[in-house]
């Protein structure tokens, strides 16, 4: 039987991937980024089995001598990635994860281009307060960014943020995407643009309120010239222009012919405002940045640090920031790099900050295009807010009460229970912030007042949702102390229901017999 032949491409690569990981420094940078990740080996016939992880430096080499070309990791990071199984659902992925990594995979055609989209998405980190993030090249014609997972809030109104995969970062991902493009137009000349005209890059009318390429098409008012009968059509690009007309078969006559805008996303024409599409034709600095949100999905895998790339036989090296300025595709050359940690050193939350305004634009977004996409699931999916007639602290529970006193463990479950509580019984913003942050002033060490944005910002995007029932969520942190009164409910809001209840009802009594006596 003949054997395959192996190509010169192929033969040059397997050469290459030998030597190259057979250094330990090599070996120890991948094996180091890889704990709590799964991987994935490529050959050059494909990818290798999934789920699968290292358990020892040495088994990268092992693998190579194998036939492994490459090396690809998930962005998620779970407690024991071999656990992982095909068709899980979201509560089993769930369980399985204890966090996920914001990687950012800047994909230019060109490039030179891609550097700039790098340095504009760090341009808007850098002005949202986020100094510490890591950088590498792809490989090919791109760069990555990394943000850690401590970055970011470990909750957002009650919910864990390792949960919130892959919804939150997508919408971060396109708030910084929005950004960038502004920071993209100072960074590249009018010439270089001019340069991109007889390219392939997507290029159009924006609309100016989410910087979207709109579609366009003809507004097309057909007349038939024999029993006058008169059609609106929309004719879009290499479409049919020719019709008859349905009641007399005679063809139509175009009477008139407008070219309309119209962008899907914000659901606005031109046709209706005008003043919201661009004047000139721009080239789409979205497409030219290669930024997709579809890539950030459940189990989806990126080329890790050091890793080689079977197509350029270059290294996917990490780079500080001067260096990403002066990068040249030979600084990935296999031979002679120095090892460096794609994994920054961070701050706690040092992305709040970033979070909180992705949130923000996202709702603003939603609101102006008419999308609504968050559905409230769950046991109080239709819940509405009890407004009573008046709230007086001495009607809250017992828990309820201790929580606004000041603690010193569980604030945040304390937070999020308030937050629920609050809003349930129908109290307004103003008031319910107000006492919020006067709340966190008696805590024996306060919360961030950025981590209190966050969490307010995030319960006002949805729906209210009862606080948790009584007693076993508030008995982790201390806070539940129960009175005769709280054997007859099971939840915080029925307690003040009850009590808002009687007190009325004993103040209406009182008035009653005193209108009585001096009847």
């Amino acid at each position: 039987m003949e054997s395959k032949k192996i190509s010169f491409k192929e033969e040059r690569i397997r050469k290459i991937t030998t030597l190259y990981y057979s250094q330990p420094e090599i070996q120890k940078a991948i094996f180091e980024f890889s704990k709590n990740r799964e991987i994935c080996p490529r050959y050059f016939e494909g990818f290798g089995k999934r789920p699968d992880s290292f358990e020892y430096p040495g088994d990268i080499f092992e693998l190579v001598k194998r036939g492994a070309t490459s090396f690809n990791c998930s962005e998620e990071l779970w407690s024991d990635p071999l656990k992982i199984q095909t068709g899980m659902n979201e509560k089993q992925l769930n369980e399985l994860r204890i966090g996920w990594d914001l990687l950012i995979d800047i994909d230019c055609k060109y490039i030179d281009f891609s550097k700039k989209a790098t340095q504009a998405i760090l341009k808007v980190f850098k002005n949202h307060h986020i100094k510490n993030y890591g950088i590498k090249f792809s490989g090919n014609k791109g760069f990555h960014i990394i943000l850690p997972f401590k970055s970011f809030p470990k909750e957002i109104a009650g919910e864990k943020t390792k949960d919130l995969f892959p919804e939150l970062p997508r919408k971060i991902l396109a708030y910084v995407r929005f950004k960038a493009e502004e920071e993209m137009r100072d960074l590249i000349s009018e010439e270089e643009l001019e340069a991109f005209k007889d390219t392939k890059i997507k290029k159009g009318i924006k609309c100016n309120n989410c910087k979207e390429i709109a579609q366009e098409y003809i507004l097309t008012e057909y007349l038939c010239p024999k029993c006058f009968r008169r059609e609106l059509k929309k004719i879009f690009h290499n479409e049919k222009k020719e019709f008859k007309c349905p009641d007399c078969r005679t063809q139509f006559k175009i009477n008139r012919a407008d070219k309309i805008y119209e962008c899907k996303k914000c659901n606005i024409s031109s046709k209706d405002k005008p003043d919201n599409f661009s004047r000139h034709i721009e080239i789409d600095l979205f497409d030219l940045m290669g930024l997709d949100l579809i890539l950030i999905s459940p189990r989806h895998l990126f080329r890790m640090p050091y890793s080689l790339h079977e197509n350029s036989g270059l290294s996917s090296i990490v780079l500080s920031e001067d260096e990403l300025e002066k990068f040249d595709l030979k600084d990935a050359s296999p031979l002679n790099l120095k090892v460096k940690n794609f994994m920054p050193k961070c701050k706690e939350n040092e992305a709040d900050y970033l979070v909180r305004e992705a949130l923000d634009w996202t709702k603003n977004n939603q609101i102006s295009s008419g999308e609504s996409k968050e559905i409230l699931k769950g046991k109080y999916a239709d819940f509405k807010p009890i407004i009573l007639e008046s709230i007086k602290d001495e009607d809250f529970p017992p828990c309820i009460k201790n929580i606004l006193k000041g603690i010193s463990d569980g604030k945040k479950r304390g937070l999020f229970a308030l937050i629920n509580f609050f809003r349930s019984v129908g109290m307004n913003k103003e008031d319910m912030e107000k006492r919020i942050y006067e709340w966190n002033k008696k805590n024996e060490v306060p919360l961030r007042e950025g981590y209190l944005q966050t969490q307010l910002l995030w319960a006002y995007r949805k729906k209210p949702i009862m606080p948790p029932n009584c007693k076993e969520f508030y008995q982790g942190f201390g806070a539940c102390q129960p009175n005769e009164f709280c054997n007859l409910i099971k939840n915080p809001v029925n307690y003040l229901v009850r009590k808002n209840y009687i007190s009325n009802n004993k103040k209406e009594k009182k008035i009653t017999k005193k209108i009585n006596k001096n009847n």
